[in-house]
């Protein structure tokens, strides 16, 4: 309910819509989404609330709770709003949906988003598809929650120049409570696989430090992985992704690359055939082999994508050294952001304090650790 008067304190009505749209962790499998590959995320407790009323204009009034900032946007000139800061995303959402053939009406939204900004938990992606399924709840139009994704994708690759792949809009969209989703972003075909750890549980740690590099680096790997798949047709021309080449397959046919680009292709092949041994210890209920695929994705990340940094790998492993812990590594873009470890259950509060001091003194930030449940991705009531 105080949400509720605080979007009357802003807007002067009464709201008709709340939604909300979750942020995610990833398991295993990153930097492949947009290789084509395997991953596994899973939808947080952590989301965007969007509380909603149509305003009989044709103006689309955003608001941030935590921010304090309101941004107004033309339904007749969206183009406009490529210069915002905090109201890009929003409108980059409803110039694809407007594109698409959506109907589109004018309204108050009132943004109230427990996912950390620049944490690797897809803020952005809660926001993208939060503003969405807000928008066609106030028309009433029908509409797919996959599809959904895709449109939130494209609205972030397209009109706010991030080149990301598929995973975090589909994980905010589809994620169910209590399970893994088990993600191929090529074809976009999945399988929800329960989230049991047995008598471990996973602890989120952010590291606290501002990423600025994660767009310009995101972008650049984008662009050394192309040409990793550019080189790699001449031996694998049936290859249309770097997902479709298996572990043998690429150590044939690797002398093609060299340098860098041989790294990062390296990662990618190899983080895939991770996801798909995850998934099957995840079944089975083998953590411990999950866990030692977890570490080996961070490992990778860090020496042969390079996109952890100091802070990631301190925070990674200073959770490896503490008692009780089993695996952790970086999820999201990376330059800063979270961690995921697998914890026992019963030590978590003695892991937190001890890797938050190790953490302080090796860097200088305080990690901030997040209690988290599986919960399912997009929420809808109507007031």
């Amino acid at each position: 309910m105080e949400k509720i008067r605080l979007f009357q304190e802003v807007f002067g009505q009464m709201p008709t819509l709340d939604v909300s749209a979750a942020g995610r962790i990833n398991l295993i499998g990153e930097h492949v989404d947009y290789c084509g590959g395997l991953v596994m995320p899973a939808s947080l407790n952590l989301c965007c609330r969007v509380i909603a009323r149509r305003n009989g204009t044709h103006f689309v009034n955003v608001y941030a709770d935590d921010l304090k900032v309101t941004a107004t946007l033309d339904l007749n000139d969206l183009e406009a709003a490529r210069s915002l800061g905090w109201g890009k995303y929003q409108a980059g959402v409803l110039d694809v949906m407007k594109k698409a053939g959506a109907r589109l009406v004018g309204c108050d939204l009132y943004y109230s988003c427990s996912v950390p900004f620049g944490s690797g938990l897809s803020s952005s992606a809660a926001i993208e598809v939060a503003t969405a399924v807000a928008m066609y709840e106030l028309t009433g139009e029908a509409y797919d929650l996959k599809e959904t994704a895709v449109l939130c994708q494209k609205a972030e690759n397209e009109f706010c120049g991030v080149n990301c792949g598929i995973m975090d809009q589909f994980a905010s969209a589809m994620g169910k409570k209590d399970s893994a989703i088990l993600l191929n972003c090529k074809t976009l075909a999945c399988e929800y696989i329960p989230f049991a750890l047995g008598k471990y549980e996973l602890i989120v740690a952010n590291c606290n430090k501002p990423h600025a590099l994660v767009t310009s680096k995101y972008n650049e790997r984008r662009q050394e992985v192309e040409e990793a798949l550019s080189l790699l047709k001449r031996e694998v021309p049936e290859a249309s992704c770097l997902a479709d080449i298996s572990p043998a397959r690429f150590e044939e046919a690797k002398h093609v690359l060299s340098g860098k680009i041989l790294d990062r292709a390296t990662h990618v092949v190899y983080e895939c055939a991770r996801v798909k041994e995850a998934a099957d210890a995840l079944k089975a209920g083998d953590i411990r082999s999950l866990a030692a695929l977890i570490n080996a994705s961070h490992d990778s990340l860090s020496k042969l994508y390079e996109v952890t940094g100091k802070e990631p790998d301190a925070l990674a492993y200073a959770a490896r050294e503490t008692e009780g812990c089993i695996a952790s590594r970086m999820i999201g873009a990376g330059f800063g952001g979270c961690t995921i470890s697998l914890v026992e259950k019963g030590k978590t509060e003695a892991f937190k304090e001890a890797v938050g001091k190790k953490y302080a003194k090796e860097t200088g930030y305080m990690a901030a650790f997040y209690d988290t449940s599986i919960e399912d991705g997009v929420k809808v009531k109507h007031l």
